[in-house]
């Protein structure tokens, strides 16, 4: 269930900074929220002591939008001290402040506590119900005040991100980052890959006397690749797996996709490969990054391998 006040606001101006303060009783699901949002672009801080709070919001430096989170276990922490800098804010023309409040049935919430072994903060050592029914007296107010209010009594993991992400993510959906890689097999595996595909069986540039010194950046060495007759149909099998998979991932809320391609000496055909497969994602609407192991190392002064 999801709610809505009347002063919730619309995505705000280019030039007003959005602030999203993350509230609600322990284990609601106040960190799942912030991650959604940092994966949405927010700058998220969680447990932000009060006493700092007017100035991470009075800070018009920044221009990124904000994401607190903010408890009853954040230092020196007062429902009304809260509410009265809310109230303070709320006139700022630069400034846009949602309060999203993650409510809980109280029976969820003990089988919560009970199914991590985890302490209540506020039941000062006696049982998790006791800290449960202070807790919520105590954010009654917040919650009264709150702009959008999810009740995650019913929601899984995946159920609550994309409910954030409806009220807080561009169109709905998290951003997820792809990185595109090249390297050389002889230096072994790039480290924390998703994906890996071989290049060696395509014809190599490096018996090109008119080649070897150049890299699959360049249009000849990649038009020289592409005239293996296996090439079309292995870029457009690893291209339609990337778009099946791609949108999976995202859906599943990973962050980053890492996609790497092999060769011997990771500068013709990984190369000309990763840039051609980059460039076609990112025609297709995806954040695309693109590093080359080998070549990065030869300008960082390692030498040729």
């Amino acid at each position: 269930m999801t709610q809505m006040s009347a002063s919730a606001r619309a995505d705000a101006p280019p030039f007003v900074r959005r602030c999203v303060l993350v509230t609600g009783p322990s284990g609601a699901g106040r960190s799942t929220a912030l991650n959604v949002l940092e994966d949405a672009g927010f700058e998220t801080i969680d447990n932000l002591p009060l006493s700092m709070l007017r100035g991470m919001l009075e800070d018009t430096a920044q221009t990124r939008p904000l994401a607190l989170g903010v408890d009853a276990r954040s230092r020196g922490f007062s429902t009304d001290a809260l509410l009265d800098l809310l109230g303070q804010m709320a006139g700022r023309a630069d400034l846009s402040i949602d309060v999203l409040y993650l409510d809980c049935a109280p029976n969820v919430l003990l089988r919560r506590f009970s199914e991590t072994r985890r302490r209540h903060p506020l039941a000062d050592g006696g049982p998790p119900v006791m800290g449960i029914d202070r807790e919520q007296a105590l954010l009654q107010p917040l919650r009264s005040r709150a702009d959008v209010l999810i009740d995650t009594t019913e929601l899984n993991i995946h159920e609550l991100r994309t409910e954030v992400e409806q009220w807080f993510a561009p169109e709905g959906q998290h951003l997820l980052s792809v990185s595109v890689q090249s390297f050389s097999y002889k230096r072994g595996l790039p480290r924390s890959v998703d994906m890996v595909f071989d290049c060696r069986f395509l014809r190599n540039p490096h018996w090109d006397p008119t080649l070897r010194n150049s890299d699959g950046r360049d249009a000849s060495v990649a038009a020289y690749v592409a005239k293996d007759p296996r090439f079309a149909e292995f870029a457009d099998q690893v291209y339609g797996l990337s778009m099946l998979l791609l949108p999976a991932f995202r859906e599943e809320g990973k962050s980053n996709i890492s996609i790497a391609f092999g060769c011997t000496g990771g500068q013709h055909r990984s190369v000309a490969m990763a840039e051609q497969h980059a460039l076609r994602l990112a025609q297709q609407g995806w954040q695309v990054s693109t590093r080359h192991r080998e070549l990065d190392r030869q300008l960082e002064g390692h030498g040729n391998l």
